[in-house]
């Protein structure tokens, strides 16, 4: 019978050599799996003496505790000499310069959006929000557009596959949505994406819109007039910019304008206004003969060509970096 302390002594060694954890674990069964050599030294714990195995089995058992303890210790220095290895050839030199990271920007458009936002919240304005894809009903059907309406066009509106929905062709269906969930007065700004079958240099299929409601007692057409020459007035930083209505039609309002602008030579349309239509106030469940209000829709997309001087509405969703850096 092999000797217990010659087992250890070899064992020692063996682990001593090994710097690799997989070769240790294969080492361990060597002496202390199933077939290892103190296991088979216990099997022949039977051919002792009664009076030597207690002893000799606790020899065994002692060895194999020291041989525990020793892979333990092995394994803990394989870790820490990999880990050493490691760092240092993943070692920094400090004295190196550092390395820049590029720096983001804001895109033209999205800085036009906030710059709205911000301004119609100084004229006392709330910013309400609502989904882009929406129903027939909210989309066209609450705004006092009839089922024969040439908006309802599959040329000129994109339907989802089931053909109860698509995606809104303006931001209208928000102040719907936010009729039916509030009371007068109610006065907010409905921003967002926006989409319609038009591509060329001043249309896109996907576009911005920002309109605006106020509802309340006494809101009157003076009062729309006010709201949008200061707006207009205050985003371009211009006071002699100048501002009129032309007489149009929306399903939604009535009376209804074009709303122009001239920096001094000729006009540029802007957008449509309008006192909003006692229909839409009736099918959101609000008093028509108490209650009136204004609407108004202007295109952020148009207002940052203005601003920044952009002939070319495409420009801004080709996502061009030579194009976009100029504005950051």
């Amino acid at each position: 019978m092999q000797d217990v302390d010659a087992i250890v002594k070899e064992a020692l060694a063996v682990f001593e050599g090994i710097d690799d954890p997989a070769t240790l674990e294969q080492a361990k069964a060597r002496y202390l799996g199933k077939s290892g050599a103190l296991t088979e030294l216990l099997k022949e714990l039977g051919k002792l003496p009664a009076a030597e195995r207690p002893a000799f089995g606790s020899r065994v058992n002692a060895a194999k505790e020291r041989l525990e303890a020793a892979l333990k210790e092995r394994r803990e220095r394989i870790r820490a000499q990999k880990l050493e290895a490691q760092l240092g050839q993943e070692a920094l030199d400090v004295t190196l310069p550092g390395r820049g990271l590029g720096v983001g920007g804001q895109h033209p458009v999205t800085r036009t959006m906030e710059r709205i936002e911000t301004l119609f919240r100084s004229m006392g304005f709330d910013v309400a929000d609502g989904p882009e894809i929406e129903t027939d009903y909210y989309n066209f059907t609450a705004l006092n557009q009839p089922e024969n309406h040439p908006a309802r066009s599959m040329h000129d509106t994109f339907y989802l596959a089931d053909g109860k929905h698509l995606l809104r062709t303006h931001t209208s269906p928000i102040q719907i949505r936010y009729l039916e969930s509030h009371r007068p007065p109610i006065k907010i700004i409905a921003p967002g994406r926006v989409y319609r079958c038009d591509s060329d240099a001043t249309h896109s299929p996907m576009f911005h819109q920002v309109e605006g409601l106020w509802v309340d007692e006494r809101v009157t057409f003076a009062d729309l007039k006010g709201v949008l020459v200061e707006f207009l007035r205050r985003f371009f930083e211009r006071e002699d910019l100048k501002v009129r209505f032309r007489p149009s039609f929306f399903p939604f309002t009535e009376p209804s304008a074009e709303i122009d602008m001239s920096f001094g030579e000729g006009w540029l349309e802007m957008g449509g206004a309008g006192m909003v239509h006692p229909n839409v106030l009736k099918n959101v469940n609000i008093d028509s003969e108490k209650y009136q209000g204004f609407a108004f829709g202007l295109g952020p997309d148009r207002l940052a060509m203005l601003r920044y001087g952009v002939d070319d509405l495409r420009l801004f969703f080709e996502n061009d970096l030579r194009f976009l850096k100029q504005f950051n």
